[in-house]
This record gives C-alpha cells, structure tokens and sequence, in this order.
C-alpha cells in the first residue's frame, strides 16, 4: 500500500485504505478497483491522494497510531467547534467535555501504542483541511510529549492546546486561507493575526487551562525571533508551544494545498532536522523525529547499490534506516529470490531517492515469488 497523488492515480488501481469525508462517511472503501469515474469525483471533491494497494505488501497491515474511529470523532469535534464560533465570531468556548474525553483517549491509545510509528499520512479534502490538521497537529505533540517523558497532566495540556491551536483562524476569510496563489502583505498580516484571535477566543474560558491558551498564542513564535505575534525567542517561547509549532509546521509540510503540492516525508523530516535552534530547540527536534518514519512503509525507493526496494517497516527511534524488501537488482531486473534487509545493519547501503509514479513498477508479480 502506498499513497499516490489523485492525478496519478490510474484506472486499474485498487483503493489500499477507505476514503472518508470529514463527516466520516465513506466515499470509497477498500478493496474497490478504481475507473475514470471514480478518479473524476474524487478530483472534484477535492481529494488529493489516496492510498493504492498494488501488491507490494500484501503481508503488511499498516497502523494507524490512533483508531480510526478516534480521529474521526476529533475531527468531527474540532469541525462543529470551529463552526459554531465562526457564526457567533466569537464569545468563549462552553463546555467541551466531549472534546477533553477525545483527548483523554488519543492519550490512552497513543501510550498504549508507544512502539508505533508515524507511517501514514493522512488524507484529507480541501475543505477539510483544517479540522484534519488540528488532530494531527494534536497527535503528533502528544508522540513528542510522551517521547520527552511527559506525565498525564502535563499530555492532556499540551493535547488540548494542540488541538485547538488554529481556532483563531475563524476570523481569516477563508478565501484568503484557501488563497492558491501568493497572499499580499495585507492578507498575510491578517493570517498573522490568528494567534492573538485564538487567545481571545479562550481567554475567559474557564475549561481551557492558562497552559493550552499559551499554546494556542504562542505556536508560531520561533526559536530564533522571528515569529508572531511577539517575536519571542528561545526560552521565552513555553515548550508546548515549540512542540505545536514544530508538528504543525511538519503536518502542513506533508500535506497537499491548494497552493503547491505536499513535500514527501523524507523531505519534510530533513527540513525539521535542519531546524535545530534556529526555528525549534534541538531538545524537542530529535524527540519528535523518532517518531516519525522518514520514508513511510510502501514507500519505493533506490538504494545506493543501485537496486529498487520496497519500505517494509521503520523501527522507533531508526526513523532513517527502514527494513526493506530488495525487488529490483541493479539493472532494475525482478528477482526471482526476493530478500530483506535492516538498513540498521548494512550501514554502507543508503536510501539514494524516493521512486515517484509513473516510475514506480506493478508490484503485483513479485510478492508471489517471496
């Protein structure tokens, strides 16, 4: 199973993991074969990838760090929160008991599932964009939380400022947000202006802590000084903070706009390593980074020996060095004895590039031959 960009997906193809929309309806469920059709709505409903299932790991079941019906409950909240604020423009946030016991339960499936690693990235409508984010954004500092050795408090803080870290963003146009082309100065400034939203937002609520407030005011405040709203820097910057603003930078990296299309993961865990106390602390970087897979499973790779692999799994904490499945020797020829290796153990044998379509060959033959 690997992801594959909606305009490159071909008739033929098999779905590898259901398509939803925001609501959690399935669009698509697994297992169909795709046409001309199907491809054409998904365009228009604005889909920009899905996952295929082309044989490569039909062995493999590919996790998710959270159920399925966890982060569709998430998305679902944080969608009607931001909804009911955007009709009012305002006033606090009442109640959230469904959203704390949401966050409760990332927390409990994440520590339950310490040893999983980020190997999917998540698919998600235009539309939908957003609320999606905010869960991800919301997962992906709980994994950095845990990994820094965080207890319970201390996670269900940071996962609620997490999650609500884009509230502000009710008050930017959305045809200013869903901008494809470059935003002008004014338009920017008002972006800018959503930390600050989303902290008055909060500000009288007395069931959001001082704490996940400071996450939503703070999460794009940068390391070096550059940030906003205050050009904090360093230490002036809460750790919570950093984390939101580092996983979000990942997630939006990763994701396809309608700006430009999504950074793959390796690229996007680079940019992240090369940010050590200029954007982030480099105490926070690695934390997070063992938690993330730099080339997910099914991913198609060359290795520097010249031969085609295929991503099999990534260890926590190896984020760099997959066990791969060699298909193609050197001269790209099927290999009729298909093997596997620890890239852990073969430290002389690297990841050259990531195969993208339509280079990437049927994998259908080759498993039979394992």
């Amino acid at each position: 199973m690997r992801r594959v960009s909606v305009d490159r997906v071909k008739p033929g193809m098999r779905v590898g993991r259901a398509i939803r929309n925001s609501n959690g309806q399935v669009l698509l469920n697994a297992g169909v074969v795709l046409n001309d059709k199907y491809i054409k709505r998904l365009a228009l409903l604005g889909i920009p990838a899905l996952y295929i299932e082309d044989g490569f790991l039909p062995d493999i079941q590919i996790d998710d760090v959270i159920s399925e019906e966890t982060r569709m409950k998430a998305i679902t909240q944080v969608k009607n929160l931001l909804h009911a604020h955007s009709k009012s423009l305002g006033g606090n946030v009442h109640d959230n008991t469904s959203i704390n016991l949401t966050v409760n339960d990332i927390i409990d499936q994440l520590l339950t599932n310490a040893q999983l690693i980020v190997n999917l990235i998540d698919i998600r409508t235009m539309d939908d964009y957003v609320f999606a984010h905010s869960v991800n954004v919301c997962v992906l500092a709980l994994m950095t939380g845990i990994s820094l050795g965080y207890e319970r408090p201390k996670l269900f803080h940071l996962g609620m400022g997490a999650l609500l870290h884009d509230i502000g963003k009710i008050y930017v146009p959305k045809e200013i947000l869903d901008k494809p082309g470059s935003l002008t100065e004014e338009e920017y400034a008002m972006v800018k202006k959503h930390p600050e939203m989303g902290n008055k937002i909060l500000s009288n609520s007395p069931y959001v802590s001082s704490l996940s407030k400071m996450v939503v005011f703070q999460h794009h405040e940068r390391f070096c000084g550059q940030g906003y709203p205050n050009g904090l820097k360093d230490t002036e910057i809460h750790e919570f903070a950093q984390i939101t603003g580092m996983v979000d930078m990942y997630d939006a990296l990763t994701a396809d706009r309608c700006y430009r299309k999504a950074f793959p993961p390796h690229e996007a865990f680079e940019m992240i390593a090369g940010s050590g106390d200029f954007l982030f602390s480099y105490s926070i970087i690695q934390p997070f980074l063992s938690n993330i897979a730099a080339y997910p499973a099914g991913t198609v790779v060359e290795l520097s020996t010249g031969e085609m692999a295929v991503v099999m799994k990534t260890s926590k904490g190896y984020s760099l060095y997959p066990r791969v499945r060699i298909l193609y020797d050197a001269q790209k020829r099927p290999l009729s004895n298909i093997t596997e290796i620890e890239l852990l153990d073969y430290r002389s044998v690297v990841i050259s590039r990531v195969i993208q379509e339509p280079d990437v060959p049927s994998g259908n033959h080759q498993i039979s031959n394992n």
